[in-house]
Parts: C-alpha cells; structure tokens; sequence
C-alpha cells in the first residue's frame, strides 16, 4: 500500500489519496499535534472514514513509538511533545501504574457514531486497510452481547441490565466466571479485529461473556469504537468504564451531536410515573410482612438478598409523596408554565432530595429496582418501571453538584410543566408534542430540558481529553456550530466534494407538469391539488431516472397523506409500474429485510429499478449507501421544519434569542430552527453520491429551495451546481440528457467481490467499503452475484406492487403484537371498496414477505407463509396437471376465493395490466351509475373463458340484490 508523509508523518493509505483526502488527514493530524480540538466538514463519498482512521492511527503509532523511546531514555519529561507541563505531571505520577491508560501516559483513539452499525461500517474499514494489525476493541449493550439464555430473554432493557448485575454480583453466570480464564484465548486477542457479531460468536464459542470480553480488550485497546452516548452521557461514560485523560475523541457523523447532547442531559417524568414508583415501594413493602404473601397473586422471592431496611422504604416513600405533591401543587397554565433550570433542585428539596443525601437515594433506589428485577422469573412481576424513572432524573439532575454546575444549569436548562389528557398519552414523531387538555382528567409532565449542546461538550473538556474531532459529510454553516458546541475550535475545515460539476445535477423544482405550484409549507399540505401535483412530478420523473430512485418527505404523516391520496388517484400504480415501490417503516423489526428487497429489486433486470420512499431523519435518511444503481437520484419533497408550536421549540428558539441578545455571535432563533430543516436535507441529499465515479441527479421539489438563505445552508459543495427549473418539461428533457451522457461518458460501477469471511456476518444495514474507496451494501452485492438467476416473482407483474403497499399500511396500522395478526388482510365491506384501495390492503405472499417473515416471525408464521404463497403461486393450476388432470376439469373445479381481498388479489394477478385496470374502470362505473348491462359487458370480455369463468361466477355475491338472478341466469346459460 502506498505510504505518503503528511505533516512528519507516515500514512500508510490502500491507494494514492485523492487532494480532499489528503487535506482532511493534514487537518487531523494537526488536531492531534497540536492537541486541539477540530471540526471537519467533508462531503459524504470523499472516504471520510476511510481518511480519519489512516491518519489518526499513523499519529498514534508514531506517538506510541516516541513515548516508548523516551521512556526507554529515562527522558520522558522533556520530550513528551505536545502535552501541557500540568497534564504531564499528571502522567509521570500515573507511568506504570494505570492499566487503562497504559504505561508512559500513551494515548487512546476512542471512535464514536450514532449507532453500533455504523460503527461496523468504520471497523469493516479498518480491516481491510494496513492498520488492521492494531489492537481495537468495541463496547455495545448487553442488548447486543448477553448470551445468557435467561437474561437475554427479558424484553426490557433495564430489567436486562439488573438481572445481568445480580448475576454477576453473586458469580452465578457462568459465562462471566469463564472471562478471566478465557480473554487471552486466540480466538479472541488474535490478529483480527473483532466487531460485535464476532465478539458474539467468539463468546458463545469459548463459553463466555461478550459484554464483559469487550470490556476486558479495551484495556489494551489502542482504537476502541463504542456509540455516542457512552461518551455523552455521564451515567454511561461511567457504567462503561470509559476513561478520557489524554485520550482522542472521534465523532464521527458529528451533525447528530448537537442533538445528542442536548438529549442525554433532558428528562422527562410523569405524575403517573411517580405514583408508579410509590406504587411499587408500597408493593415490597407488604412482601416484608408474614401475610403479604397470602394477599399477593405473585409473591417475592424471600431468598433474594435485600440491601434495604424497612425503614428505608418508609422513608423513600414519604419522599415519593413529597414529590408527587410538589408537582401536584405547580401552577400550570393552559399553554404550560415555564420555569428556570434551577427550578429543579427547589422541586427536589421540597421532597428532602439535597446534595447531601442524593446519592444515598439513588443506590437505595437502584437496590429496590434489582430486588425487583430479579425476584421472580414471572412476565407479570414489578419491575421497577416506576423506580427507574425516578432514578434516571436523579442521575441527569445530579451529574454534577459544585456551585459552577449549578449556575450553568440555570442558564442552560429550563422546566416546564405541561397538564396531557391521558387518553393521548402517546409520544409524537419528533420532538414528542404535548396538548393541553383539562387538568380532571389529565396527568402532568415535567420537562427537564438542555438547551445547550456546549453543556455535554465542556464536561468532556473537563476531563482533559486531549483532542475532539467532530467529522461528518453535513456540519455547515460551522460558525453557527462552533457558538452552539461552547469549545474552543483549532482546526477548521469545508472540503469540496470529490466529484465534477458534471457527475451531478441539482434542480429547483418549483412547479410540477401543471404548472401547480410546489410547496410543502403547513397551508399547503393539505391542498388535494398540491399533493397530485407533486404525484405526478415524481412520475414524470421515475420515467427518466435510471435504477434507484429515493423520494424523501418532510415526515410519515405527510408521507401518508400522499401516499393514500396517490393511490386514490392511480398515480401510486403508475409510479410502481414503472418502479416497484418499497417504504421506510416506522418500526425497526422489518427494515433489513425491506433494504434486501431493494438492493435485490434494483438488480432485477426484469424491472427497471426501483422506488424507495422515506423520510428525512429516518434511518434510510442517515448512514444507508445508495452508490451507483441503487440511487442514481434524490427528491426531496419538502423541507422538514419541526413542529412549531411544540413546547421545546418554542423554549429552544427563545432561549437562543436570549443568548445572542448577549453575544451576536450565536444563531438566532429563527437562524436554528431553519438550519433544523437544512441539515435534515443535506444527510438526505448525502445518500446518493458515493465516491470518486459516482453521478446522480439532486430534485428539490419545494420552491422555497429558491430563497438565498436556504440555499447557504446547503452543503458548501452542492451550492455553486444549483439551478432553477422554469419549464418543467424541459427540465425532464434536461435530466434524461443528464443520464444518458453520464452513462456514456463515465465508467461502469466495479462491484466489490463477496469475500469468503463476509459471507457468514448477516446483513448489515450499512455499506462497506473496498480498497478503491467505493461502497457497495454487501446485501447489493450478494444480489448481483444471483441477478443471473431467473426471479420468480417476474411472472407476477404486479407482485411487488402489492407488497409494497401493504408494507407501509402495515406499518402505519399495525396494532397487534404478534405478526399472525398483522399480517391478516384487512376486510372491506364490499368489493367496490376492496378494488378502490385495492393498493393499500391487498397483501401479497410473494417473496418479498416470506423473507420478512423468516427473518422475524415465529415457525407457526411462517408455516402459514409458505402455505399461502404455495396456494398463490400454483392458484389451484399446476398441482392438479401434474396429477394427470385436464385443463378443462381444473376449470370446472376451481371457485373463486371467498376473501374479498383474495378476490381481488387473483383477479389482480391473472389479469395483464391493461384488463386489470379496465377491471378497476368498469367497477367504479358499476358503483357510481348501476348500469348492469355495460357491466356485465365488460365483464364478459375479461372472464368469458375456461380458465377465468370461475372468477366471473364470483362475482355475483359482489353485485346489487337487483341484478343477481339475471346475471345467475346469464351464468348457466353460458357454454364454455
């Protein structure tokens, strides 16, 4: 691999770096020289990750190789190079004695992002790269680790954690008592590097616990990779073991901090979660007298050790009642009450929680919550949902307890007190919105809100860390940035994307064919003519894009709106002729096998691609790869401004107006909230262009894109391509041009090949990347290994159509726990309904739905899966000729399904396409003028043969009681 020096040191990188890759490595090995803190913006594709860890590793390992010399010497004082004279006192006095900062003060890379598969992603990279011989290790959840058969069962989390500790606590888990003698195995501090689902294999193959091997190799880890909150939030910072003295912070995909910050310092709590926690104090309570257990349906285990008195419970319980009644007595007003950050601790005190006895309520607590946890096995015990509310507020409000701590929580925080009916007890998307409703009958919840992401970000500086980088494709405007993060910023940079001016097309579209204005703004969603519009500009353009095509939305509310509107209209059934239509699901348990669907769909050559509709900060919004085929490009529908009137986004644009009256260096309100909607565009934008080769086109469908002030919020390097379509029909022309020349001029994607270790890892949502610097989702490349391979499912032309549709009614619908009754088709009353939503109930048991099903329903499920896609699939046909039986004789045999739905979905799937929507045609005439005689006429004409009669005897329960003896009539007299 070729080696560059960067700024004195060596870079091993797989090729010759790319000008943007090199400027971004000389940023972050300046960061790390000069033990500064940076902020670097490099456009998604450009190998960013790729970049971050060649660098940041060829410093460490020159670092490390410095410190040992010096060392060696005995002259580690004066040529420690870089760290300040108090840090290295600090180190001198530790040199040799700290096993986690390792001997003569040797730093460590902790790599964070947002989630542990975008963490895979970046550890997939470092493998195949020629620092994959450094030692790394990665921290997750028991969630993902725990192996042990009763504690991995448990659905909660926190009852998981407990259950886990007591375990522990008492040695009884065995795979824990196996870690000591089994984490110098070879299998496990081996030449290879270990992501989760390795760490999992290697622990159930050694007998022992992955959660706790993780924490054994960070110990003399160099790179440990782990997800923002372990570094974020205190709690987890300590519960993890996560040591940040003169250690390097990577954040990765950093446009998620700000956020995050703010997230992991808020709370929110109930009134009902206090008289929960109240409830369940009084619940041990009576286990502590000789009768509890007569009165009790499900008694306490009295051999589980209790670290409490009886005292203690009637002390935490009167506590409890303070609480509930401090809240109770709040003044609220219709619209809520607003308090300052401090407000909290005179909440608190009312109840005798201080500074001076906070902790010794929160291990009693935390003591109450594990007895309860693991007192008995029964699904229908108390778990202390009560009590970990409590707790978890305790923790966040006394993360810190000196004076300066407090003064910064009342200018960073604020309470707020809101009364909620509780028959809407239910979070909304987003920012979780709250509704006024009449106290009778209403419970009240309390906000404990950070305003600030400096507030997470200076605890971290406390901890002399001895650089930050916050990295990802999406982070301008950085001056705004850098005045919300409150910490000094070194090093600065905006790199220009990898790409040419002619790899990409960005268009306004501020009109669709109809010349409709488009306009996504909150007097307009609803507007019937908005939403056609916006239909059919997306059909005209599924016309001209090849392969993938991405359709973002500003949230699933409006997604469905379109969607149930476009399919009243026929515009979703045009769209999915032309590209079968897969959608983002509201719900996690499906998601990898929709994603499979796609990436196998775009790979199809009976299709000509496919259509992905999400939202943006959904999951396929962030971290998902669509190089080449799989986006070839992007619509974005509207901007995804927050709800406004939501309590936190009124107090946030409020609070940042009081900061910038101070210093006008701070974004104003108005500034935040429309940068909320920016970057929410640019990670959306951010999925299509890859890498080097890479082209797609970019469509901003919304008018408001045209405003200058947008327009400097987008990515710095999509700015200068923007242009505005003023005749939509030339602008259609002008894509198609767009393709057709890329096509020609720029070289085919080369398809990374499936290696051999890969083919055991399972799907992962996220891509990896080969050493070209090209991503490709390796669910992508196991499809295009089989597209040679004739699809059944292409004899079914509109199979995917209805798999599509029924996937986002389910999701948006889906209120059963089980998937049997999910997975039911919903009935209509009639078949005139039935055909007029036909799109949005009918499900379809073609493949698609089978692998959903074996990836995530039980065996009796899937029994039922493979029972009806066999009955769909032959429709009664191939089985009895392979019998011997004649065509004429099936015939004779077969009716019609008595479902509706089934109905429907046989008529859909033996009719060509052009018969099918005469079908629809004639149906919706039949309803709306009930003439009978050009009804049968039509019907006649679809279904007077042998092998459809059975359908057209069908139909008589469908008709109006008026018509069925004569159309019975015409029935018997028909010879076949």
């Amino acid at each position: 691999m070729p080696e560059v020096m960067i700024s004195g040191i060596p870079v091993s990188f797989p090729f010759d770096p790319y000008d943007v890759q090199t400027a971004y490595m000389e940023k972050v090995i300046e960061a790390l020289q000069n033990s500064t803190n940076a902020l670097l913006e490099s456009p998604t594709g450009t190998g960013k990750t790729l970049s971050l860890l060649c660098s940041s590793l060829a410093w460490l390992l020159v670092k490390k190789a410095q410190l040992q010399m010096n060392a060696q010497v005995g002259n580690f004082a004066e040529h420690s190079g870089g760290f300040s004279s108090n840090l290295n006192e600090k180190l001198k006095a530790g040199a040799g004695k700290t096993k986690d900062n390792t001997t003569w003060g040797m730093p460590k890379i902790i790599y964070s992002s947002r989630t542990h598969s975008q963490l895979t992603q970046a550890m997939q990279e470092l493998k195949r790269s020629s620092y994959r011989h450094v030692k790394a290790a990665v921290l997750g959840s028991r969630d993902q680790m725990c192996i042990h058969p009763e504690v991995s069962k448990e659905t909660n989390n926190m009852n998981k954690v407990h259950m886990c500790q007591l375990k522990v606590k008492s040695r009884t888990c065995h795979f824990y008592n196996n870690v000591e003698s089994k984490k110098e195995d070879r299998a496990v501090k081996g030449d290879e590097i270990l992501d989760i689902e390795d760490l999992v294999s290697a622990g159930k193959k050694l007998n022992c616990c992955p959660y706790y091997l993780a924490k054994e190799l960070k110990q003399d880890a160099d790179i440990i990779f782990m997800p923002y909150n372990y570094i974020l939030d205190p709690k987890s910072r300590k519960a993890n073991g996560v040591e940040l003295l003169n250690n390097i912070i990577i954040l990765d995909e950093a446009h998620n901090v700000e956020k995050m910050c703010e997230e992991s310092a808020s709370l929110q709590i109930r009134t009902t979660d206090v008289a929960l926690c109240i409830d369940e104090i009084t619940y041990i309570m009576r286990s502590f007298s000789e009768t509890s257990d007569e009165q009790m349906d499900m008694t306490l285990d009295n051999s589980t050790p209790k670290d409490f008195t009886a005292d203690d419970l009637c002390i935490l319980k009167e506590i409890m009642l303070a609480f509930e009644k401090a809240i109770d007595e709040i003044n609220v007003g219709s619209e809520g009450s607003t308090f300052p950050g401090g407000y909290i601790f005179e909440l608190l005190a009312k109840a005798e929680i201080k500074d001076h006895n906070q902790m010794s309520v929160i291990t009693l607590i935390e003591n109450l919550i594990q007895y309860l946890s693991t007192a008995s096995a029964s699904p229908f015990q108390r778990k202390g949902v009560g009590l970990q509310k409590i707790v978890d507020l305790l923790n966040v409000v006394f993360s810190g307890t000196t004076h300066a701590y407090k003064e910064r929580v009342k200018m960073c925080y604020k309470v707020h007190v809101q009364v909620e009916e509780k028959k809407n007890n239910k979070k909304s998307e987003g920012w979780g919105t709250i509704k006024a409703a009449n106290p009778k009958s209403a419970e009240r919840v309390l906000s404990y809100w950070c305003f600030s992401p400096g507030f997470g970000m200076k605890q971290l500086v406390e901890q002399n860390v001895r650089s930050i980088i916050l990295t990802s494709g999406t982070l301008a405007p950085l001056k705004p940035l850098i005045s919300e993060l409150g910490i000094p910023i070194g090093v600065q940079l905006e790199n220009p994307h990898i790409v040419n001016s002619t790899q990409v097309c960005v268009k306004i579209i501020s009109q669709g064919p109809d010349s409709t204005p488009l306009n996504s703004n909150y007097q307009n969603r609803d507007n019937p003519k908005y939403i056609s519009s916006m239909g059919r500009t997306i059909l005209s353009f599924c016309r001209v894009v090849p392969d993938g095509l991405l359709v973002f939305f500003p949230s699933y509310p409006i997604m469905t709106k379109c969607q149930e509107m476009w399919q009243s209209e026929g515009i979703w059934s045009c769209i999915n002729n032309i590209k079968p239509i897969f959608v983002e699901p509201q719900r996690k348990d499906t998601f990898n096998a929709i994603m499979t669907d796609f990436y196998s769909k775009i790979n199809d050559p009976s299709t000509k691609g496919a259509c992905f509709m999400a939202v943006c900060r959904g999951k396929v919004s962030e971290g998902l790869d669509f190089a080449d085929m799989n986006g070839r490009a992007v619509i974005i529908t509207g901007l995804p401004f927050p709800p406004l009137k939501d309590p936190r986004i009124v107090l946030k644009k409020k609070y940042l107006e009081e900061l910038r009256q101070k210093n006008k260096e701070f974004l104003s309100g108005d500034e935040w909230y429309s940068l909320e909607a920016t970057r929410a565009v640019n990670q959306a934008i951010g999925r299509v262009i890859r890498h080097k080769n890479d082209y797609g086109a970019i469509l901003l469908c919304d008018s408001r894109f045209n405003s200058p002030k947008l327009k400097c919020q987008l990515s710095a390097w999509l700015r200068d391509l923007i242009s505005v379509s003023n005749k939509f029909g030339e602008t259609v022309s002008e894509i198609c041009r767009f393709f057709k020349t890329a096509e020609a001029t720029l070289p085919s994607p080369k398809l990374k090949p499936l290696l051999s270790h890969e083919a055991n890892l399972g799907f992962k949502e996220y891509a990896s990347v080969n050493m070209s610097g090209v991503a490709f989702p390796k669910a992508n490349v196991r499809a295009v290994a089989k597209s040679s391979a004739k699809k059944t499912v292409s004899q079914y032309p509109n199979s995917n159509e209805v798999y599509a549709d029924f996937s986002m009614e389910f999701y948006r619908n889906a209120q059963s726990s089980t998937y049997v009754n999910a997975f039911k088709p919903k009935e209509t009353k009639d078949l005139f309904s039935s055909i007029d939503s036909s799109s949005s109930t009918i499900s379809d048991s073609s493949q698609p739905l089978v692998n959903i099903q074996k990836r995530d329903a039980d065996d009796s499920v899937l029994l039922v899966a493979k029972k009806k896609k066999l009955k769909i699939k032959s429709f009664g046909f191939e089985d009895n000729l392979a019998n011997g039986e004649s065509s004429s004789k099936v015939v004779e045999e077969k009716v019609a399904p008595t479902s509706l739905i089934d109905f429907v979905k046989e008529v859909k799937t033996l009719l060509e396409i052009d018969q099918y929507k005469k079908f629809q045609v004639s149906i919706t005439s039949y309803k709306k003028d009930t003439d009978f005689n050009v009804f049968l006429k039509s019907l006649v004409s679809l279904f007077e043969n042998r092998k459809l009669f059975y359908l057209m005897k069908g139909m008589k329960r469908f008709l109006k009681d008026e018509h069925k003896e004569v159309f019975q009539e015409y029935c018997d007299n028909v010879k076949l």
